[in-house]
């Protein structure tokens, strides 16, 4: 009997805006807290502070005229044209993203039609055999449509999938919140394809949702500033602490038990690719995952980050690191034949999923 395929990576790419927003952009920001009072702390304290707790010092935000599907289009044809991939070979297209298309000036999110149907038109793929629609799934989203892109090559349906995480999250965020520091924009996109050459492409992966107890640890609302023009606007609202209690806590755990279905041990592991959220929240959930071994993180570096360059960019984050690194555009790191890889994401949902992948 012939064994399934493997999903492999026959391809990535991604969209970087140019504009970037460094932390100085803010001094002049309004911050207040939840109840609508002015921050007692002056700018240049407050943003000192988020600089060494997250290890952002700029991000990229969206030009005026590009909205969330523009940066998906671009990160998919990067992705096409690098790889030589014909676009009519496509199974799937499945887009992550929280928000849509949201204009620039506006507050509102667009996804009527889909994300994906808008890239799909954008590429100009005539074949209607390929299915183009979107996951909403928080921050892990491209890792879960990694995930589902996955089960249709196992399964026999499709050869050819791909899998883009978008988001202009500089449209959503409330200028008197200081969490407002966190989010950039940006596109990363993978092609998936069946090889039946071995053991080489995804080997397991593993998804959890608490929602009972954490769903509302990221959520939608109005602005913390009482006179904030438009009553109606919501923006996206966090609870940093809790938020990094429960990643530190529960994304450690997911990972080995995704390494023990993939029956592996994190020495095994080369690199761990993890959604670029908080840079100290990272550090900590790679210390407690080889603590779970009974091991101290290694010296060397096998997590890379882009986040104090592009901050944190939600979907965007993981596919856009994996592509910089395969394009060797992160000269300190590398990816080669054999190395086994982690990837990894925690966000609204709570949602965490984890992924092991055999180059």
């Amino acid at each position: 009997m012939k064994n399934n395929p493997y999903s492999v990576i026959a391809g990535t790419g991604s969209y970087i805006p140019g504009t970037i927003i460094k932390n100085e952009y803010f001094l002049d920001h309004q911050f207040c807290d939840k109840e609508g009072n002015p921050i007692p702390k002056n700018n240049t304290e407050i943003i000192k502070k988020f600089k060494e707790i997250t290890g952002i010092e700029e991000r990229r935000y969206a030009s005026k005229e590009q909205r969330a599907s523009d940066l998906g289009y671009l990160a998919a044809l990067d992705a096409l044209q690098s790889s030589g991939i014909e676009k009519e070979t496509l199974d799937y297209i499945i887009v992550a993203h929280n928000f849509g298309d949201i204009r620039d000036g506006s507050n509102r999110v667009d996804i009527v039609p889909s994300l994906a149907s808008r890239i799909k038109q954008l590429l100009q793929i005539e074949n209607p055999d390929c299915v183009a629609y979107d996951l909403p799934f928080g921050c892990p989203g491209w890792v879960q449509a990694v995930i589902q892109a996955d089960y249709y090559i196992r399964s026999g349906d499709a050869r050819r999938c791909l899998a883009i995480g978008t988001e202009t999250l500089s449209r959503i965020i409330d200028p008197h919140d200081r969490d407002s520091m966190l989010y950039g924009d940006g596109s990363g996109a993978t092609i998936l394809e069946a090889s039946d050459e071995g053991e080489t492409g995804i080997l397991a992966h593993k998804t959890r949702t608490f929602a009972l107890q954490h769903a509302m640890l990221l959520a939608m609302e109005g602005s913390y500033s009482a006179g904030y023009s438009s009553k109606e606007d919501l923006f996206v609202k966090m609870n940093g602490r809790k938020l990094y209690e429960f990643a530190i806590t529960n994304v450690p755990v997911l990972i080995k038990d995704t390494l023990d279905k993939a029956g592996l041990h994190i020495t095994d592991i080369s690199k761990v690719l993890i959604h670029q959220a908080n840079e100290k929240m990272d550090m900590v959930i790679l210390e407690r995952l080889f603590k779970l071994y009974g091991l101290n993180a290694p010296e060397k570096d096998i997590m890379p980050m882009s986040i104090s360059w592009l901050g944190n960019s939600s979907v965007a984050t993981v596919p856009t690191l994996l592509d910089m690194i395969m394009k060797g555009k992160m000269p300190e790191h590398s990816i080669n034949p054999g190395d086994k890889v982690v990837i990894a994401s925690v966000g609204a949902g709570m949602n965490i999923n984890a992924v092991i992948y055999q180059f």
